[in-house]
């Protein structure tokens, strides 16, 4: 989209990478596109989408998350969710609301991302309580987040979503977290939405 305004992250900090071999990797993913669905319990649109309340999977180019009962978040490319949110069955009431600008998105990948998150968070990181796929909410660093972990390969890998204005707080907490297990940073400020 060329006429796509101009996206500000919640970020506003420069930050100096770290080595490329940096065990773990902190980025801003921000202004990738998040919708937002309600439906009706037990409606068609649960069985479209096929993910439970808790669990999460890759369909296409899209992540699509069961946030809430009968909520849903898809993530990935504007085109993308917009084509799987076309798709939905038309027979119910569904809301769906643009979460890309109202909400900061950060990624944490690397073995040590469950021991930064440790550090902040009171949930049970384990592969056991929180595998691949798993969508829970919980308080990070005293800021209520939605956390996916959507591994990258072999690697632990968790998508951290917040309120936006708390997006500068939690990615210096976040850095701080992850800092004594070497954390290479990636900060996309300003890019098209």
């Amino acid at each position: 989209m060329s006429d796509s305004p101009v996206f500000r992250s919640p970020v506003l900090t420069s930050y100096t990478a770290a080595s490329t071999d940096a065990p773990l990797t902190l980025s801003d993913e921000t202004p990738t596109s998040r919708t937002l669905l309600r439906a009706s319990p037990g409606g068609p649109t649960a069985d479209h989408l096929g993910v439970a309340y808790g669990a999460s999977r890759v369909d296409g180019d899209v992540l699509v998350a069961g946030s809430r009962v009968d909520e849903w978040l898809l993530i990935g490319p504007a085109q993308a969710v917009a084509d799987r949110v076309a798709e939905l069955p038309t027979e119910e009431h569904v809301s769906v609301i643009d979460w890309t600008h109202g909400r900061a998105m950060f990624r944490l990948t690397g073995e040590p991302a469950t021991g930064a998150l440790e550090k902040v968070c009171g949930l049970d990181w384990s592969d056991d309580m929180t595998p691949d796929g798993a969508v829970v909410s919980g308080s990070v660093a005293k800021v209520s987040c939605d956390v996916i972990r959507s591994d990258r390969g072999d690697a632990p890998s968790y998508l951290i979503l917040c309120d936006r204005s708390f997006g500068q707080y939690l990615f210096d907490t976040l850095i701080d977290a992850a800092d004594e297990f070497g954390v290479d940073v990636n900060v996309n400020v300003n890019v098209k939405a």
